[in-house]
C-alpha cells in the first residue's frame, strides 16, 4: 500500500509488513524543512500504531539521503509559533520530532543511506538499528561550522554509538565523515554500492519479519537503551529475572524453542500493540501518551 495522498514531502509505502518512509524532496536533495519534520513523525507513529508493520526503513529519494536543513531561505526559519508539544506545552525543535518518536517507536528501524547524510540527515538516524551507507556516502555533524548546536538528542545518541572521543572529535569539528570511517567507528552497520543500498535494506528487513518475534524484539530495543545508561546492572537482574520467568506461559517462546528443534522457520503471533509485559518499568509512562513517556529519571 502506498500513500501519495497523505504527505507531500515524504512518502509512504508498507509492503510485507515493512513501512518504507522516504524522504521525498528530490529537487532538493531531501533538504529538511518543518513540513518534513512534521510528515516523518506522523509516518513514524503511524507505523508504530500498525501491528501489520513489522520493521521500518527510512531513506530518501535520489542520490543523497539529505543535504540538512533547507537553509535556502537565509536562514534555520523555525519559529516557537509551531511545533508545540500538547503533553507539555513546549516547542519540539524540527529534529526531535523525529529522533523521539523513533527512539520509542518499538519496531526495529533501518536507515538506507546514500551519498549526503549531513545535519539532521546525520542526527535523525542515530536512533535507528541498522545504518546500511553507499560507499559514495558522508555523514557530518556540521553544527559547529554553521554557528548553532547539535539537535535530536545526537549528544546523547552519538557517544553510544561511537564512543566519546569520536563523538568529540566529529562534533566539534565539523568534518565529514567518510563511509570507511563511518564503517570503523560503528556509525553504520554495514556499506554497499550505491544502487544496492535499499535492496540490501529490504533484504534485511525481510529476514527481521520471518526470523524475529515482534514482542520479544520490542523489548530488547527498548530494554538496551534504557538498562545500559544505569548506575549498576541490578535494574536489569530484576528485568530479566521477570521476563525469563514469564516465557513458560508465552506463546512465542514455546513457539520460537519449538520451530528450532522442528527446524522450521518460526510463525509468532505475538502483538505489540496487546502483548508486551505489563511490568516492564517503563510501561507505566508509555501508557501516558506524553512526548517524555518511558524517559528514564537520573535517579532511577
Amino acid at each position: 500500500m502506498t500513500d501519495t495522498q497523505m504527505y507531500t514531502q515524504i512518502a509512504y509505502d508498507v509492503r510485507d509488513h515493512v513501512a518504507t518512509v522516504t524522504l521525498n524532496r528530490l529537487e532538493a536533495r531531501n533538504g529538511y524543512t518543518l513540513t518534513m519534520a512534521d510528515e516523518l513523525a506522523d509516518a513514524v507513529k503511524r507505523a508504530g500504531a500498525d501491528d501489520d508493520v513489522r520493521v521500518v526503513i527510512l531513506t530518501g529519494v535520489g542520490e543523497n539521503f539529505c543535504v540538512g536543513a533547507d537553509l535556502t531561505s537565509g536562514s534555520l526559519n523555525v519559529t516557537e509559533a509551531d511545533g508545540i508539544d500538547e503533553g507539555s506545552n513546549a516547542w519540539i525543535e524540527p529534529a526531535t520530532r523525529v529522533t523521539r518518536p523513533l527512539f520509542y517507536l518499538e519496531k526495529p528501524v533501518i536507515a538506507a543511506l546514500r551519498g549526503a547524510a549531513v545535519g539532521v540527515g546525520s542526527t535523525m538516524t542515530l536512533p535507528a538499528d541498522f545504518r546500511i551507507a553507499s560507499t559514495d556516502s558522508r555523514f557530518g555533524f556540521v553544527f559547529s561550522r554553521r554557528g548553532i548546536y547539535p539537535e535530536g538528542g545526537s549528544t546523547w545518541f552519538l557517544p553510544r554509538l561511537v564512543g566519546m572521543g569520536k563523538a568529540l572529535d566529529w562534533m566539534i569539528s565539523g568534518r565529514l565523515i567518510k563511509a570507511d570511517e563511518a564503517l570503523a567507528s560503528g556509525l553504520v552497520t554495514e556499506v554497499v554500492e550505491p544502487d544496492q543500498v535499499l535492496a540490501r535494506a529490504h533484504e534485511l528487513a525481510a529476514e527481521l519479519v520471518s526470523m524475529t518475534a515482534p514482542v520479544s524484539t520490542a523489548v530488547i530495543r527498548q530494554a538496551l537503551y534504557r538498562m545500559s545508561p544505569l548506575a549498576s546492572p541490578e535494574a536489569a537482574f530484576d528485568l530479566d529475572s521477570h521476563l525469563i520467568a514469564s516465557c513458560s506461559a508465552n506463546p512465542d517462546a514455546i513457539e520460537g524453542v519449538m520451530s528450532f528443534l522442528e527446524r522450521r522457520t518460526p510463525q509468532f503471533t505475538g502483538k505489540v500493540s496487546r502483548d508486551l509485559p505489563e511490568f516492564l518499568p517503563w510501561q507505566e509512562r508509555r501508557a501516558s501518551g506524553s512526548s517524555g513517556a518511558g524517559r528514564l529519571e537520573p535517579n532511577e
